[in-house]
């Protein structure tokens, strides 16, 4: 019946290469349309409404591109829209979302010594806090505000500050700040299908009817799509923060992450300022090194429970469940015996000051908490421990297969 988790896990696997890959296609199209529309040159030759051309080379070919301040005066036989990169990636990254922190949220989504949370309550402030981020950032934009957009864009920052500490009071390091960049991303796949593309469909539908179209709709694309390139430097490091403890695994992760907001301003407007003018403002180099040896210091205070609390602290209901079995008592002195060397809160092994991925595997509620984890690395694949670290004998990981499954069992 375990076969199950080893099917799950390769669920997870398959959705987040699509993540990955749709990921890739739409940062890679967000990022050239900047450059690009910011590389346009004046032209005496360019037909009437258009702003301006750029000339490239790529593959072997030229490229002649052309953009038009509002629309042409007629509309083209083929047009290419640029809108399932973002729609996909959402879609992917909700899917992915649910696999890991929702049906695993007892491990990786809850942390009981935050709050005292039943899963389903963990789930809906989850998916809650996506909702009203959008609709409280879509209000500000629709707002007079629309008007001041560097206003416009530091209270965007503030309402991020504010939900990442409030996604560190409730959720894990890593469910926080994976939460927090799902929170940015959702900003940007909205701003794309609630804005943008429909925007860009009255200018289609005005053209085909005849009429010129409005430019506040070009207006007001471009806004959303400029704030979209400013957030996706920091959305990618979010998404990637759940593989590095340094990011996650301190009591100040969400000043990290807010700080990291403003570390993808800096850069973009190096590169933008680049691309419009062929030199970037070297001064904003420095304030990210600056910023980045901030995180890397604040990174090494540490705040997780000590091993005397994690003791002491009673079993939830989730790690009650694995402890139960007859079988718990053999498979925890085996994790422990071949495991708790690197997965301690003080690792004894050299070189180790943190543990890896930050997973303790101490206690009894350590090794409970984590046994899908422990069944899928150290019980059917051998990637846990390391070869080169020590020799984890067969029967100590048929010790740790037959204690979950007669969790299973059960």
């Amino acid at each position: 019946m375990y076969d199950l988790a080893i099917l799950w896990d390769w669920a997870a696997f398959s959705v987040r290469w699509l993540h990955v890959v749709t990921a890739m296609a739409w940062i890679g199209a967000s990022f050239y349309f900047i450059a690009l529309d910011l590389m346009l040159k004046p032209s005496d030759t360019l037909p009437a409404g258009a702003h301006g051309e750029e000339w490239e080379v790529h593959g072997g070919g030229f490229y002649h591109t052309v953009k038009y301040m509002v629309a042409p005066s007629e509309m083209p036989e083929h047009l290419t829209w640029h809108k399932w990169q973002s729609y996909t990636t959402w879609l992917s990254g909700a899917a992915l979302l649910m696999i890991v922190y929702w049906m695993g949220g007892e491990l990786f989504l809850l942390d009981p010594t935050k709050a005292d949370l039943a899963l389903w309550q963990g789930i809906l402030i989850s998916g809650g806090s996506l909702t009203i981020g959008w609709i409280a950032y879509d209000a500000m934009c629709k707002s007079k505000l629309s008007e001041r957009p560097t206003v416009l864009m530091l209270l965007l920052f503030v309402i991020l500050v504010v939900m990442s500490w409030g996604y560190h009071q409730i959720f894990t390091g890593r469910a926080a700040l994976l939460h927090l960049g799902a929170f940015t991303a959702t900003i940007m796949t909205a701003n794309v299908f609630f804005q943008i593309m429909p925007n860009q469909r009255i200018v289609v539908a005005d053209l085909k009817a005849g009429r010129a179209p409005d430019p506040k709709y070009g207006k007001i694309a471009k806004v959303r799509s400029t704030h979209n390139n400013y957030l996706t430097l920091p959305v990618v490091f979010l998404m990637l923060s759940n593989h590095y403890p340094l990011a996650f695994g301190t009591q100040y992760a969400w000043i990290i992450a807010s700080l990291i907001f403003l570390t993808g301003v800096t850069i973009r407007h190096y590169f933008n300022t680049m691309h419009k003018t062929g030199a970037g403002p070297n001064w904003t180099w420095f304030v990210t090194i600056v910023l980045m040896l901030v995180i890397a210091w604040l990174s090494t205070v540490q705040g997780a429970e000590t091993y005397e609390e994690a003791e002491a602290r009673a079993l939830t209901p989730y790690e009650q469940k694995y402890t139960a079995v007859e079988s718990f008592e053999e498979a925890y002195y085996a994790v422990v015996g071949n495991c708790s060397m690197c997965h301690a809160r003080e690792p004894s092994w050299d070189g180790l000051r943190w543990a890896p991925k930050n997973v303790f595997l101490e206690t009894q509620s350590d090794v409970a908490r984590h046994a899908d984890q422990i069944y899928l690395h150290a019980g059917v694949s051998h990637a846990m421990p390391p070869p080169n670290a020590i020799q984890m004998d067969d029967d100590a990981r048929a010790l740790i297969v037959a204690w979950l499954r007669d969790v299973r069992a059960q």
